[in-house]
């Protein structure tokens, strides 16, 4: 029986449509390995959550905080009643260290978190940044404010982000721009005003906190577990050691920086 020729280039289509579906699906197959399907988040039990807390010090003299000289931009210099000062160390009484952000480092292993709703807030007002450290999760949204008066430039320098560069005038929307991997810690700078830096810190998990002027810091809802928890200084680098968090169990720890 002779096949029409019609329906034999019907045929020899049909085969090829399988081929190249096929070879798509073996192609997802190799780009989404076994396993690595996204986890629902883990819920954390708070009748066994623990938490952290505790203090940092510097180790030794703080050095003199620098006058920071604004007078390029004369909105800015008139912003201050007294001449403003850097922020890259702030100490209080006893050596209390402020701005260091402390944070779980390892011991979560693959449980998963919300990101959350709420956006990040990064503000510029008298012509610095608050605050100076920014915590954040993967993928939240930061929303940056000018409350000044003159025109600023927002300047995230990442490694393991994408780097953005926006100018914001007076009065204007806030600008927003989602934070999609960790990173510790992105430098910030504006480049109208060279003297304003800040940083911002992006994690996997909600479990950060950013030492207060008094050098105090608090992590909450933590699972019981073994962890290494890491403070990060953007002067004096980092330092970390192992803490275990019963079930319920209040822990506190204490961290010191040595100056340069």
């Amino acid at each position: 029986m002779k096949v029409p020729v019609w329906a034999g280039l019907a045929c020899v289509a049909g085969l090829a449509l399988a081929m190249v579906s096929c070879s798509k699906k073996e192609e997802t197959a190799e780009k989404t390995p076994a396993g690595t399907a996204s986890a629902a988040a883990a819920p954390v039990d708070p009748a066994t959550a623990g938490s952290i807390s505790g203090t940092v010090k510097l180790d030794g003299a703080a050095p003199k905080a620098k006058t920071i000289n604004m007078t390029a931009d004369p909105f800015c210099a008139g912003a201050h009643a007294t001449p403003a000062t850097d922020q890259e160390v702030v100490t209080g009484a006893g050596g209390s260290l402020a701005n260091v952000i402390v944070y779980v480092k390892d011991g979560l292993g693959n449980r998963t978190f919300d990101t959350p709703k709420e956006s990040a807030q990064l503000n510029q007002q008298g012509c610095l940044y608050s605050p100076h450290i920014v915590t954040m999760m993967a993928g939240q949204t930061l929303s940056v404010k000018n409350s000044d008066k003159t025109t600023h430039n927002i300047h995230p320098v990442p490694k393991n982000n994408q780097e953005w560069n926006k100018s914001q005038a007076p009065s204007s929307a806030n600008i927003e721009e989602v934070i999609a991997r960790a990173e510790v810690a992105i430098p910030v700078k504006c480049n109208v005003h060279p003297w304003m830096k800040s940083y911002i810190a992006v994690f996997k998990h909600p479990y950060f906190a950013v030492s207060a002027a008094n050098g105090s810091f608090q992590i909450k809802n933590l699972p019981p577990g073994n962890y290494t928890i890491e403070a990060w200084h953007e002067r004096y680098g980092t330092t970390s050691q192992s803490v275990t968090v019963g079930a319920k169990e209040a822990k506190m720890i204490s961290f010191s920086l040595k100056p340069d």
